[in-house]
């Protein structure tokens, strides 16, 4: 073995990316993540296609936030999780499994339950506004990747991006 195979990926510049657990389809939720202490990310309007939410679950004090990106608060958010928390949340246990988000979130969940809506019940918290403009501007900065052009060569601003493959 060279030494740079017994280095932890956590000092190279590359690190492990895990797929998804299931496949999901990004219509409704484009964009989720485990980031920041919340489980967050970006959810399109059912109502209208220029519309699109952004939702967080604070890990530990289970506040919930849910806004447009213009940040108007969601209507449905009245004094429980909207439905597009309980999407955010069901998108989210596709992506990572329910365990790791329940892990995340610090969420003590009754045996035998798996689904967003299980999680949702097991939350203790209440409304708590989060900053949803880091959260857009992340889900835009991942979308301008997707105008690039193919490429088959390294992309400077991508040099820290994680790798599949890497510690093998």
């Amino acid at each position: 073995m060279t030494e740079t195979e017994h280095v932890p990926w956590e000092r190279r510049s590359l690190a492990p990316v895990l797929p998804a657990v299931r496949p999901r389809k990004l219509a409704k939720v484009p964009f989720v993540e485990l980031a920041d202490g919340r489980l967050q990310g970006v959810v399109s309007s059912g109502s209208d296609i220029e519309r699109v939410y952004v939702s967080s679950i604070a890990a530990g004090s289970h506040g919930f936030n849910c806004s447009t990106n213009n940040n108007r608060p969601c209507g449905g958010l009245r004094g429980a999780p909207c439905k597009h928390l309980h999407a955010l949340l069901d998108e989210a246990i596709l992506q990572y499994g329910v365990e790791r988000v329940v892990r995340y979130l610090r969420v003590a969940l009754p045996e035998g339950a798996q689904t967003g809506d299980d999680v949702v019940r097991a939350l203790s918290g209440h409304h708590e506004p989060a900053p949803a403009a880091v959260v857009f501007s992340r889900f835009l900065r991942h979308l301008s990747y997707l105008e690039l052009p193919a490429a088959d060569g390294p992309l400077p601003e991508l040099h820290w991006f994680p790798a599949t493959g890497a510690g093998r």
